[in-house]
């Protein structure tokens, strides 16, 4: 029950992936399910709503169920080549036995359509230099709290997306001071996008991700002039990809 539900698709594409022969007993003695919707984002997506459902981060949810703290977080999310990794079986099974849900809950979750943000609902906005603040994000690096501004971008399909408003110059030519980022804490950052961190010590950059490994990550500055920046991953809060920006 320990194995990882791996994906066998080697470019990273997010197909439905070959589960070994154990794992697809587990799945068929549940009840009916379609094992081409198992994918990577619709697992861990089905994770991260069973701890909203619950009142809980995924973290919380991790040590709930007996797990590391940080087994759900983010970064786990993706091993340091960039390739999916998936949440164990064995895992899920603690899960579902700590918060009471059964496995046509787990299972209904990954096969619902993604939620996606009213066009007339609002988003969260603050400032990059408060987002460095202990209290404006959950252990996964979701927006909480009631600190926020909200703003009205009707594009935005991830529900869980917030935006940044840059302040300074530290950012540019690239980003100037009072451009908005929006940024989806639900979407893996990949080699060569444009990503914001948060450091274990409140300190945020926005950056180009570069390269991830099992040890550090390396970000490229915006400003040409300035070094790249490696990051070992203990010092990582989280990482999240910029997917807009009002330049």
């Amino acid at each position: 029950m320990g194995r990882r539900l791996e994906d066998g698709n080697r470019d990273g594409r997010q197909q439905g992936p070959p589960v070994p022969a154990a794992e697809r007993q587990w799945l068929a003695d549940s009840g009916p399910f379609s094992l081409n919707r198992l994918t990577h984002a619709r697992v861990w997506s089905a994770i991260d709503a069973l701890a909203r459902r619950y009142g809980l981060s995924p973290s919380g949810l991790a040590k709930r169920a007996g797990l590391d703290p940080t087994a759900f977080n983010k970064s786990k999310r993706v091993t340091g080549e960039g390739r999916p990794r998936w949440p164990t079986t064995e895992s899920i099974v603690k899960v579902l036995a700590a918060t009471g849900a059964s496995f046509d809950d787990f299972t209904a979750l990954i096969t619902a359509e993604p939620r996606r943000r009213n066009p007339a609902q609002p988003i969260p906005l603050i400032g990059m230099t408060q987002a460095g603040a202990g209290d404006f994000f959950d252990d996964g690096g979701f927006p909480v709290g009631g600190g926020w501004d909200p703003i009205r971008f009707p594009r935005v399909g991830d529900e869980n997306a917030y935006a940044l408003e840059v302040t300074g110059d530290s950012m540019e030519p690239l980003y100037r001071d009072g451009d908005v980022l929006i940024v989806s804490p639900n979407a893996a950052p990949r080699k060569g996008e444009r990503v914001v961190l948060r450091t274990t010590d409140g300190e945020v950059v926005a950056k180009v991700l570069v390269r991830r490994t099992a040890k550090t990550v390396e970000l490229a500055s915006l400003n040409p002039a300035h070094p790249n920046l490696v990051f070992p991953v203990e010092r990582i809060d989280w990482i999240a990809r910029i997917i807009w920006a009002s330049q």
